[in-house]
């Protein structure tokens, strides 16, 4: 049996079609008030005739990962875990809930692993636990953290939640870490990185020139999956498809959804601008749609390897481009 965490999310959602293809008994943890609405409409688009079946073998338990008891009941009897719940923001005062879900939550789930003798633990990290270098915008796995300005809070609750899973492994567990970049797929469009798609389907008009990783949200779980089977343990693998810039992301996503392409590039007084103007609005209580950090890596250009990943498992990433007709694709499907 499989424990999993965050499968109603983008991720999630694609490792439990992964993992069903594969034949696995799976159980998943849900919050009591998330909906299972999109996790089917992917396993649809995805299985086909197949979908009903396999979605129904999934044993759904309702939790958290910061409530002890309801992990401990969840991964009773479970010889593997995916952990793929999270929380991403980078509003400043999201801090203290960041480290909690991210941080204490995977603390939670490495010590219920190790209490119920789990063989195999699987984490999702994030490129932004490699953290920033002032001297240098190539990263690989060789990368060590170093203690920045420039280190997002959601980086270094991230980077804390790594430590964490680090712990276990010295405390006996078999442990495997992914750090996949900005992951695109089939989704909600309201939810996470794939807000992306509307805000150009709602006709963005600016777009910035900087560099960021992009992945496929299959290729990441594909990844997971197959360094569990492989036992190849005791590594993180940076999970990345390419590196593109802002704008041909944004012009490829118009282009695939017949609409106009951003006109207007951002300069960088423009979004010194923005984020400020967004911080006093967050004064009164609104959640901020642009924030230091968010400016920045629009205009950064960060660039992230794959030599480590595609070299182990012998595996080749899906384009981007594909990426963005996938997820196209999938939002025509869901609304018919």
């Amino acid at each position: 049996m499989i424990f999993v965490t965050g499968g109603t999310g983008l991720l999630g959602s694609h490792l439990l079609v992964e993992l069903s293809k594969r034949g696995k008994s799976i159980r998943a943890l849900k919050r009591p008030n998330s909906s299972l609405t999109n996790v089917k409409q992917v396993f649809e688009f995805y299985l086909s005739d197949t979908s009903k079946s396999l979605f129904e073998k999934i044993e759904w338990v309702n939790g958290d990962i910061n409530n002890v008891n309801s992990l401990q009941d969840g991964m009773k009897g479970c010889e593997e875990v995916y952990h793929c719940a999270g929380y991403v923001s980078f509003w400043r005062k999201d801090f203290e809930k960041l480290m909690k879900i991210n941080k204490v939550g995977t603390a939670n789930m490495v010590n219920v692993a190790l209490s119920l003798g789990v063989k195999k633990f699987s984490h999702v990290s994030s490129t932004a636990a490699i953290g920033r270098n002032e001297l240098s915008s190539k990263y690989s796995e060789t990368n060590k953290w170093i203690t920045s300005p420039l280190n997002s809070n959601y980086a270094v609750s991230k980077y804390s939640a790594e430590m964490e899973v680090w712990r276990g492994q010295e405390e006996g567990l078999n442990v495997s870490i992914v750090n996949p970049s900005v992951i695109l797929g089939a989704g909600n469009w309201e939810d996470s990185s794939l807000t992306i798609f509307l805000n150009v389907e709602k006709g963005i008009k600016l777009y910035t020139e900087g560099t960021n990783a992009f992945v496929d949200a299959r290729d990441v779980a594909f990844c997971m999956t197959e360094l569990m089977e492989q036992n190849i343990f005791g590594e993180r693998f940076l999970t990345i498809s390419e590196n593109v810039c802002f704008r041909d992301l944004f012009f490829m996503i118009a282009d695939e959804l017949k609409t106009k392409r951003a006109s207007i590039k951002v300069k960088p007084w423009m979004a010194a601008i923005a984020w400020r103007i967004e911080l006093i609005r967050s004064i009164f209580g609104s959640k901020p749609k642009i924030t230091k950090e968010t400016a920045r890596s629009a205009m950064n250009e960060s660039f992230y390897s794959n030599e480590k990943i595609t070299s182990k498992l012998n595996y080749t990433f899906t384009s981007i481009e594909d990426s963005v007709k996938n997820a196209v694709a999938f939002r025509k499907f869901s609304n018919q």
